[in-house]
């Protein structure tokens, strides 16, 4: 077995932006006359869609809003939040990203971005920061209705990049995810796959007990380590030895 595609996380992998997630989660609540609450955007929101966050805080607050209102309060939030980055240059990607991505792509490895933020927020940063040469393949919120931790995601990035490369015969075993939360590496791991999981939003030592790997920066990623284990017989190595 080789390792034949890797994909990548979005918001906590690509660009360093959770903080202004979360303040604008924080602004949409207080237009809708609620108050934060410390903790909330981190257990409800990180590594989980808009819908998904803001669904599950609504009802926490006991407020059952309709599918119509719900798809509002998403559409106000990813304007402000399109808004906001256009006034930051350059965009807070993090560093040693397009390092790691240039010897993926040199190694002819396929890569692919999922993420449960919407289409027009990842088209942004990667049109800003011409990262989009290099995917060749996006899932977002919008491909789906389903959030991590479920594997949906992942699994139509499989089907996306065999449709896109008809001879790569592309299997979950063959791809490896980047990701930063324990709820992104929970749905890759649902899915089959190998994750990393880089210490952005999380300290190393609480991903270190889900991921394959854990690694504080990207230049910490040692991608002839990483290729050997695919070559191994046993296809799924144990947490530990990783």
């Amino acid at each position: 077995m080789a390792l034949k595609a890797v994909l990548f996380d979005f918001n906590g992998v690509i660009i360093n932006d959770e903080p202004i997630h979360e303040k604008l989660i924080e602004q949409l609540l207080i237009e809708e006359n609620l108050r934060p609450k410390r903790g909330e955007y981190r257990q409800y929101c990180l590594g989980r869609s808009d819908r998904a966050c803001l669904n599950d805080i609504l009802i926490r607050r006991g407020r059952f809003v309709s599918d119509a209102v719900l798809n509002g309060l998403i559409a106000r939030k990813s304007r402000a939040y399109q808004t906001q980055l256009q006034s930051i240059d350059p965009l807070p990607i993090f560093p040693g990203l397009e390092d790691f991505i240039l010897k993926l792509q040199a190694a002819g490895i396929k890569l692919a971005v999922v993420t449960g933020a919407l289409r027009a927020e990842l088209e942004l940063v990667l049109n800003r920061t011409n990262l989009a040469q290099y995917f060749s393949v996006t899932v977002t919120s919008n491909d789906l209705m389903a959030s991590k931790p479920a594997p949906d995601g992942y699994l139509l990035g499989v089907e996306k990049l065999n449709q896109v490369y008809p001879d790569l015969n592309l299997q979950p075993s063959e791809c490896l995810v980047i990701e930063d939360t324990q709820i992104g590496i929970t749905a890759a791991r649902r899915a089959g796959m190998f994750v990393v999981g880089i210490a952005n939003t999380y300290p190393f030592h609480m991903l270190q007990r889900q991921a394959n790997w854990t690694v504080d920066y990207f230049a910490d990623l040692e991608l002839d380590r990483i290729q050997e284990v695919y070559s191994r017989t046993d296809p799924q190595p144990s947490i530990a030895e990783c």
